[in-house]
């Protein structure tokens, strides 16, 4: 399974499935994260956690411990 969090800055993915369960996983989709949706890795913080993804439009900043939680598939 590869996540969110292994996809290297300057690639994109297309959402697979959001894991997780009751609050994290209702917060994740609210935000626009569904299956289907492609995402582009814009940048990671210096010290590696928050990054920056590209979704619908709009830019999102996101805990890598979130990230862990969405398998996507890279394009």
């Amino acid at each position: 399974m590869i996540t969110l969090k292994n996809i290297p800055i300057g690639k994109s993915a297309r959402v697979i499935k959001v894991h997780g369960e009751g609050p994290l996983r209702r917060r994740i989709m609210d935000m626009g994260i569904t299956k289907g949706t492609t995402l582009y890795v814009r940048k990671v913080a210096p010290l590696g956690d928050p990054m920056e993804i590209s979704v619908r439009g709009y830019e999102l900043s996101l805990r890598k411990n979130d990230a862990d939680s969405i398998e996507v598939a890279p394009l």
